[in-house]
């Protein structure tokens, strides 16, 4: 049966800069070196919001005949949607809230490729690769002086179970008694669950005007569709640049339950810290889920024993079973940062002093080859070892989710893994672990591993 659709005009409702002639015709320009297609992929999975399904091709067949043009008026820009999802719509309005998004997508898609068009980022090193984050962050309004250090990043699995679910929006209430905006990547299960719990909380402390922020990139936005809490949208270029705007703005990061994804970003800032250069700044990590996923933060953890050394517990926190002490955990470790950030003279919105290898920030093409191709022998620095793993995790994520990702599996078949023996037998124990909790995708269909592990 298809799907109901809407046609459409909308103009923003929350303000939006005005374009250029030439950006318009770049998000107009459905040819190769054109900007209609992404804007079409990201403006659909704005649309399709709360959709229970992580498939980003699946998202295209139920919409065929969806289009979006972005239209130059005397007054500024609209939008002209074609065969539109009609859930984003109530009696043929758009929802306001999706309204921000969709525009917050046409700001951050154009902003950033004329930057790149311009010469304005330097993507070659280090130093223009954050400089291009913030940038980015910026333009989105996302960092704001004069305000006290308050943001909590929460990172966990789109698939988690509801009794998970449950448990991070108990954290998420906790946290928003005490103040805490949070940001997550956006989507659903662990990424939506903190914001809900968050909203309830300032709505009691009559707290208004709180921020609930959600990064993503476009390789994984129709996978992981924004859900409906989220008030501030930014869209990175990649997933490198996504993870850094993580650990940039947030003051502390709250790991809850998940799957592959949810081990790379554990990864990505955990090989971050081990960096001889980071061992003084105070970053509060805590990983936290209810009783019953005990076993899971278990296995994590003695993953990252073996992989990195027994002293990467001393890193993070683990918390089972206690949203409150969990929001304790984090207050605390977030009156340090603050205590640091003013001593040392860093901004509180902007975390310049944390050193980013270019190793963390190169982005990564899941390609046979190129997974074929990590080096995952621990004889080498341990943060750098971190980053070839987190980019293992990360070819898994693409084969299981990503556009990109489901055509190199659909065509060459699984990715293969090798490296450490040891190393290599944990991880296919954890990866089974996962297919077995139904960590690597939604429920509904049995999982079929893109990847094959050399033990």
């Amino acid at each position: 049966m298809p799907l109901a659709t809407v046609n459409a005009r909308i103009a923003p409702v929350a303000g939006m800069d005005v374009l250029s002639r030439n950006e318009v015709k770049r998000l107009r320009d459905a040819s190769q070196g054109g900007l209609h297609a992404l804007l079409r992929r990201c403006a659909l999975a704005v649309l399709t919001s709360g959709s229970e399904n992580d498939d980003a091709l699946g998202i295209f067949e139920n919409y065929p005949d969806f289009d979006i043009q972005v239209l130059q008026q005397d007054r500024g820009i609209k939008l002209e949607l074609t065969s539109a999802p009609a859930r984003a719509f109530v009696d043929g309005r758009i929802i306001r809230g999706i309204n921000e998004l969709l525009f917050a997508v046409v700001r951050d898609i154009a902003y950033v490729a004329t930057q790149i068009d311009a010469g304005r980022f330097q993507l070659d090193d280090s130093h223009g690769i954050t400089h291009a984050v913030f940038e980015i962050l910026r333009n989105a309004r996302v960092l704001r002086p004069n305000v006290e250090p308050n943001l909590a990043v929460c990172w966990g699995g789109h698939s988690i179970s509801l009794l998970e679910y449950d448990y991070t929006k108990k954290v998420g209430y906790e946290l928003g008694l005490r103040g805490f905006d949070i940001c997550t990547g956006c989507g659903p299960g662990a990424m939506k669950g903190p914001m809900k719990g968050a909203t309830i909380a300032h709505a009691k402390q009559r707290m208004r005007s709180k921020r609930y922020i959600g990064i993503t990139e476009p390789g994984i936005i129709a996978a992981e569709s924004p859900n409906a809490i989220v008030n501030n949208l930014v869209i990175m270029p990649d997933i490198e640049k996504r993870l850094e705007a993580f650990v940039r703005t947030g003051h502390g990061i709250i790991v809850f339950p998940g799957g592959v994804g949810t081990a790379e970003e554990i990864l990505y800032l955990l090989g971050i810290l081990l960096h001889p250069d980071n061992a003084g700044i105070p970053f509060p990590l805590i990983f936290s889920g209810p009783r019953e996923s005990a076993a899971y933060f278990e296995q994590i953890d003695a993953f990252l024993k073996l992989a990195l050394g027994d002293d990467v517990a001393q890193r993070y926190r683990v918390v089972v079973g206690d949203p409150p002490e969990t929001a304790r955990l984090m207050a605390k470790g977030v009156d340090k940062v603050r205590t640091y950030r003013i001593d040392n003279k860093d901004a509180f919105f902007f975390n310049w002093a944390l050193t980013v290898e270019h190793a963390f920030q190169q982005p990564f093409r899941p390609t046979h080859a190129n997974m074929a191709a990590l080096n995952l022998h621990r004889e080498q620095p341990r943060h750098l070892f971190a980053a070839d793993l987190r980019r293992a995790f990360s070819g898994i994520v693409a084969g299981n989710v990503k556009e990109e990702g489901l055509r190199e599996i659909a065509t060459k078949g699984p990715f293969e893994i090798d490296g450490d023996p040891q190393i290599m037998r944990a991880l296919d124990k954890l990866l089974a672990s996962f297919v077995a909790q139904q960590r690597m995708k939604l429920p509904g269909s049995a999982y079929v591993p893109c990847y094959r592990v050399k033990t």
